[in-house]
């Protein structure tokens, strides 16, 4: 099973058709075989509004899989959800919507290591400390030039002191804020499909007990997976 998440739609593939009814606001279509239909459906989730899921199936399942990836060109990124000591996580706010910081991945650079340059670049954060993988997210997003890219990014946990942060202008980042998630789920926020996903399985995964808020996807009615 693949899943990608197109705006606020999250595509997933599968080889078999779902044995249960279509939840609200999903498609389950089977995969006919012709690239052509695959852009019907990534050119639906890119204009939204009607679906929040579409489920894709086919018998063979690699085909599907490779069909779709043709589609694009992956990027792969590095990202780090950050806590302090008060509990707090940090986030950005980017072009509208409250993010996690994350960035591509320069030649010759573990994930990791990508992971730790691109919070300390977008938010002036120092002595960060890296832990545990948190998941794995997968997004469409269209370059300068119209061009379709999926980012793969790979998302860490990580702990530093509270401090000062001094958001990056020029990634068009107008924002960064210390937020317990309690703060965060006390208003509606515009917040993307993958980074909710970050954020649930955090709770889920890292934090255990430590945060005791509902989970972003179930408060916001949104495809957290």
């Amino acid at each position: 099973m693949y899943k990608i998440y197109i705006n606020k739609t999250l595509i997933t593939l599968k080889d078999t058709l779902p044995q249960r009814p279509p939840k609200t606001g999903e498609l389950i279509a089977r995969y006919a075989g012709k690239v052509k239909h695959l852009h019907n459906f990534v050119d639906l989730a890119e204009k939204g509004g009607k679906y929040t899921r579409i489920t894709l199936y086919h018998e063979d399942y690699e085909k599907l899989r490779k069909d779709f990836k043709g589609l694009f060109t992956i990027i792969e990124a590095g990202g780090g959800l950050v806590t302090n000591e008060f509990n707090e996580i940090l986030f950005i706010f980017r072009r509208g919507h409250w993010d996690l910081p994350k960035g591509k991945l320069e030649k010759y650079e573990t994930k990791k290591d990508a992971a730790l340059r691109e919070v300390e670049e977008e938010t002036g954060i120092r002595n960060l400390v890296l832990g545990k993988k948190i998941c794995i997210t997968n997004h469409v997003y269209k370059n300068k030039s119209g061009k379709r890219h999926i980012k793969k990014s790979y998302w860490y946990h990580m702990t530093a002191p509270k401090m000062d942060l001094i958001p990056q202008i020029e990634e068009d980042i107008t924002e960064a804020k210390w937020m317990t998630m309690e703060s965060f789920n006390s208003r509606e926020r515009l917040v993307y499909s993958s980074i909710i996903k970050v954020l649930d399985k955090y709770v889920r995964k890292v934090s255990k007990a430590a945060v005791k808020a509902p989970l972003l996807s179930e408060m916001m009615n949104k495809p957290g997976e």
